[in-house]
């Protein structure tokens, strides 16, 4: 069936709930969920480099959102991923689980609606998360953009 035709068979209701299914609002750092923004927070405490948020509401269904940082080496990856289990336990969300620790190449730490994944260069690269999720809303977060952060 053709997507004019579809469109004419659908009342307007469901349409305009179509659209918003599938193009939601453009998220900004100030907009996003206090969680969110305090791991991003952690992260820049330990140096993280490239944070990037992908917006996956409109086109997954198991999160919301990924962030993506990187750390320098092994060491880094590793401070930055307690820095951000850390701040969150002490505000009241655990994390349901953390996978990738002691390799350190690319640790996921799962918080339900949002995913953080601290990757070393060479994976980050490698998996290139950006790319596989290209659909997905990007939001790269400049340094300035994180000192500005209000939690």
């Amino acid at each position: 069936m053709s997507q004019k035709l579809k469109e004419k068979s659908l009342s307007p209701e469901i349409q305009a709930a179509s659209v918003a299914t599938q193009s939601p609002e453009r998220v900004t750092v100030t907009e996003l969920d206090e969680r969110i923004r305090r791991a991003l927070h952690a992260a820049a405490e330990k140096k993280a480099l490239q944070p990037t948020i992908l917006d996956l509401r409109g086109i997954a269904s198991f999160t919301d959102f990924f962030v993506i940082l990187t750390g320098a080496n092994r060491r880094q990856v590793q401070a930055i991923s307690d820095e951000i289990v850390e701040q969150l336990k002490r505000h009241g969300s655990a994390a349901s689980r953390v996978e990738g620790y002691q390799n350190a190449e690319w640790i996921l730490i799962d918080y339900g609606d949002f995913v953080v994944h601290v990757f070393d260069e060479k994976a980050r690269r490698f998996y290139d998360l950006e790319r596989l999720w290209r659909e997905a809303e990007r939001l790269d977060v400049s340094p300035a953009e994180l000192a500005g952060l209000v939690l």
